[in-house]
């Protein structure tokens, strides 16, 4: 267990904005799936590689607070952490803040459900090995 998220830093782009130079609020979905698939590659879980095996992790519920504004060139720092893990579910939490003054722009956190990749794409449970590596930073209930 790990009491500090995980970190990522990542720039605005000028096509993540609007004509005054603001992040389009759709962006920051983008942010944290940017976030959540950083901290699972630091895990050694490839998203890649878990879809190669049969098994998605499709979003299934998602929130969103809107605080400040990010605009164009801002560097901006995801923190991401695991919530909650069910028997085929996985949480996750999110916060980005502007690096410059440390500002909180959006909070939010994503519900992702197990699926087979297959045919069906019926719910399964989260495979083991997924299970274990995220149980290692899943935060205390």
């Amino acid at each position: 267990m790990t009491d500090s998220p995980h970190q990522l830093q990542l720039r605005v782009r000028y096509g993540e904005t609007d004509q005054m130079g603001v992040v389009h609020h759709a962006n920051y979905l983008a942010y944290f799936e940017e976030g959540r698939t950083s901290l699972m590659a630091d895990l050694g879980l490839s998203y890649g590689e878990l879809e190669r095996s049969g098994i998605g992790l499709p979003v299934r519920k998602i929130e969103i607070r809107y605080r400040a504004s990010a605009l164009y060139e801002d560097e901006l720092r995801v923190e991401t952490r695991v919530l909650a893990m069910r028997a085929a579910s996985v949480t996750f939490g999110y916060e980005i803040y502007r690096i410059v003054d440390g500002a909180l722009l959006v909070t939010g956190r994503s519900e992702l459900a197990c699926i087979t990749l297959d045919g069906a794409r019926s719910v399964t449970a989260l495979p083991e090995a997924l299970r274990q590596a995220l149980e290692e930073v899943v935060e205390p209930a």
